[in-house]
């Protein structure tokens, strides 16, 4: 069994009981199928309130994206797959270095850093090598 995690994480933050989200969920995870190289996570903010309790998602769908320990982007995007996608091709695109000073170019995107490291919060609340 492999250790190593995948370069990109790519999480749908949604709710049971939100129909945007149930609609959404089929085209994200045919994404997941494009993007074999990312992690795809469907997080329901209920279910998983112990890991996303702090995240303040508002509306859905919110998506978080990171690269090896860089956080992307974190927000609300309009259910539309090919947005994802672009999104997604945009930042593969770059390189890590170019990454790593996007994640850091705002006080924003350097705020996300700390608080919306979802590989972090993963690995503490699953413990070593859950990442």
């Amino acid at each position: 069994m492999s250790t190593t995690q995948p370069e990109f994480l790519v999480a749908c933050l949604c709710a049971a009981w939100c129909g945007t989200c149930r609609d959404y969920r089929a085209g994200f995870e045919a994404l997941a199928a494009r993007f074999p190289e990312a992690r795809f996570l469907w997080l329901d903010v209920e279910d998983d309130a112990d890991l996303l309790d702090d995240y303040d998602v508002d509306n859905f769908p919110t998506l978080l994206i990171q690269r090896h320990e860089a956080v992307l982007f974190f927000g609300t995007m309009l259910p539309h797959h090919d947005l994802l996608q672009r999104t997604l091709e945009s930042f593969h695109a770059q390189s890590p270095d170019e990454s790593t000073r996007y994640a850091h170019a705002d006080s924003l995107r350097r705020s996300w850093q700390n608080e919306r490291n979802l590989r972090r919060a993963l690995a503490e609340r699953d413990g070593p090598g859950a990442r």
